[in-house]
């Protein structure tokens, strides 16, 4: 198992840092199946909004477990910049991490110092899932650095002043862009389509041209036109809705049937 999540994660790697387009699914519900739903699409990854949900580290390991048992990788986005959090996580055979609210590369350069082992980090050794529970220990550890991954999210208008700063540390694999937080960074919190936020979006898209790192976002309501949009804009993967959006998207269609 651990030999063919290394294969996949090292592809994975490989297109984020090409600028190959991309799919994930996104997941705030616990529950398993919903993961193995997703994972029947065929996306590449399928991220753990941990951050905005109830998951908890229980829970996401049965999550990391399912994504990964139907084909795809499985990414939780932390909810803090948090060690022992990241730890916990990656033990439990998280194939990378995406985390919030990354503004400096002082924070970036920690985040990845975290994740990884001696001598590039300083991540702790432990027994745990990921390691196979020891029988894939020795694999585990020597190929980790090389085939974990990171995607951080830009998400002020300080981070996009920072960007070149911060795509310059080698072991962040791409990005993602928070719109909603950079439109309350200007001061036009809600206006995701300001000339000011399309603006400081462009500039992290041509930030991550210039670095080879992947970029991407969220298509809340995804079809054929808008994702081929999104990637004409120059975003290298798409995260397709979520479950919350899509119940949302139900829940408003049978309202109008039962009002």
């Amino acid at each position: 198992m651990t030999k063919k999540l290394n294969q996949k994660r090292f592809e994975l790697k490989g297109k984020l840092r090409s600028r190959k387009t991309m799919f994930a699914a996104w997941t705030s519900l616990a529950h398993p199946s919903v993961t193995e739903m997703f994972a029947k699409i065929g996306v590449d990854f399928i991220g753990i909004d941990i951050e905005h949900s109830t998951i908890s580290q229980e829970q996401s390991q049965r999550i990391i477990a399912a994504s990964q048992s139907g084909g795809s990788l499985c990414l939780p986005r932390v909810a803090t910049h948090n060690m022992e959090m990241i730890k916990r996580l990656l033990d439990s055979g998280a194939d990378g991490l995406i985390v919030p609210m990354v503004e400096t590369a002082s924070q970036a350069r920690e985040i990845a110092s975290w994740m990884q082992y001696p001598p590039q980090g300083i991540r702790g050794f432990g027994i745990s899932r990921a390691q196979g529970y020891g029988f894939d220990f020795d694999q585990y550890i020597n190929d980790w650095n090389e085939s974990g991954f990171l995607i951080v999210q830009i998400e002020s208008i300080t981070a996009v002043d920072n960007i070149d700063k911060i795509l310059s540390v080698d072991a962040i694999d791409g990005v993602m862009i928070g719109p909603y937080d950079i439109s309350g960074s200007l001061g036009i919190p809600g206006q995701i389509e300001h000339a000011k936020v399309k603006k400081a979006a462009g500039r992290v898209i041509d930030a991550c041209k210039k670095f080879g790192k992947g970029c991407g976002t969220q298509d809340i309501t995804p079809c054929k036109k808008s994702v081929c949009e999104k990637f004409d804009q120059g975003y290298t993967f798409v995260v397709l809705a979520s479950d919350i959006f899509i119940l949302l998207e139900w829940g408003k269609k049978m309202q109008g049937i039962v009002s």
